[in-house]
């Protein structure tokens, strides 16, 4: 995988440090063949959406094939984290192309109670999203 600048932000990052700072939502961005792979974790809310969005809108500034969104690591998405990944969606020309990879109990929840899981592609794992078909 090739990192990608994601506005900088890679690493092993959560949302909460010890001294209640939060940290960044985005863990990396590194391209992938002609996709880009997201990773976020910890909470995702109003608080942190602007960071999400800049490392999308990055990401599909590149035009890809597809952007896998990794929510393996994310523990709470909120409505204004769902919104962004809607946004982000329709920079794509190929919308069909951002996808969902891995999200845990809660974050799948909150897309089928949003009723997104109809909107985007949820793959269990990151290497499904990147091999099924746009």
């Amino acid at each position: 995988m090739k990192p990608f600048s994601g506005g900088g932000l890679t690493g092993d990052r959560g949302n909460i440090e010890g001294d209640g700072l939060r940290k960044h939502p985005v863990l990396g961005v590194e391209q992938v063949g002609d996709a880009y792979v997201v990773r976020l974790g910890g909470e995702l809310d109003l608080y942190n959406a602007a960071q999400v969005r800049a490392a999308l809108v990055e990401a599909c500034a590149q035009a890809p094939e597809r952007i896998v969104v990794d929510l393996g690591e994310v523990e709470f998405l909120d409505s204004t984290a769902l919104g962004v990944l809607i946004e982000a969606r329709t920079k794509l020309d190929n919308r069909g192309g951002l996808v969902l990879a891995a999200p845990r109990l809660e974050t799948r929840r909150a897309l089928q109670i949003s009723g997104l899981d109809k909107l985007f592609a949820v793959h269990d794992t990151v290497p499904e999203a990147l091999g099924a078909k746009v």
